[in-house]
């Protein structure tokens, strides 16, 4: 994943490595021991910090599991910004997503899997992801400018259920380099998905 050019402040560098101590250290003892049964104290003695300091950086438990979940939705809304779009609207989310993915690295790989797996498991964090989707969905909307009708929200559930099912499929090898492939697939097979006879 590519990353701005590190903060000047001493500061700054030592609050980006604390969130990503907690991230990772989230990431690490729920899929050890599972997200439901990982009181948020054993991550805070894991990474050494006080309640207090980590509130400062995730706002709950599922804020910080879902950390690979947002960083790729975050880097997915920086390359919407980077250049004005054109063409089918569907073409255009899938070659934004497809941007977002080749920024994130190998880890990352390894952390969205396993937060896609907490997340299955446990209905507190799913809650927590579908109200990020939404937010995201509505995010999206506004900065591609699209009206709030039936037909932009539709489009955007569908492109969304096209990266689910592209996830579903990568999941039994969670190999880097066969993610965006799915993606394509899944993508590709919306028309005639849609057009499936009884």
């Amino acid at each position: 994943m590519t990353h701005p050019a590190p903060p000047a402040s001493l500061r700054e560098r030592k609050k980006i490595r604390t969130r990503q101590a907690l991230a990772e250290a989230a990431v690490a003892l729920f899929g050890e021991r599972g997200f439901d049964a990982t009181p948020l104290d054993e991550l805070l003695a894991a990474v050494e910090v006080s309640r207090r300091t980590f509130f400062r950086y995730y706002r709950s438990k599922e804020d910080v599991a879902l950390t690979a979940v947002k960083e790729l939705w975050s880097v997915f809304l920086e390359v919407l910004d980077e250049e004005q779009r054109s063409g089918p609207l569907r073409d255009v989310f899938r070659d934004v997503l497809l941007a977002a993915l080749a920024r994130m690295d190998e880890d990352w790989h390894r952390r969205f899997a396993t937060t896609i797996r907490l997340a299955a498991e446990s209905p507190a964090l799913e809650g927590h992801s579908l109200l990020h989707c939404a937010e995201m969905q509505a995010e999206i909307r506004r900065r591609l400018d699209l009206q709030d009708g039936l037909e932009p929200r539709l489009l955007v559930e569908f492109c969304v259920v096209a990266w689910r099912s592209a996830v579903d499929e990568w999941l039994p090898t969670c190999a880097p380099g066969e993610l965006p492939g799915h993606v394509r697939r899944a993508f590709a097979a919306m028309d005639s998905g849609l057009h499936l006879e009884a």
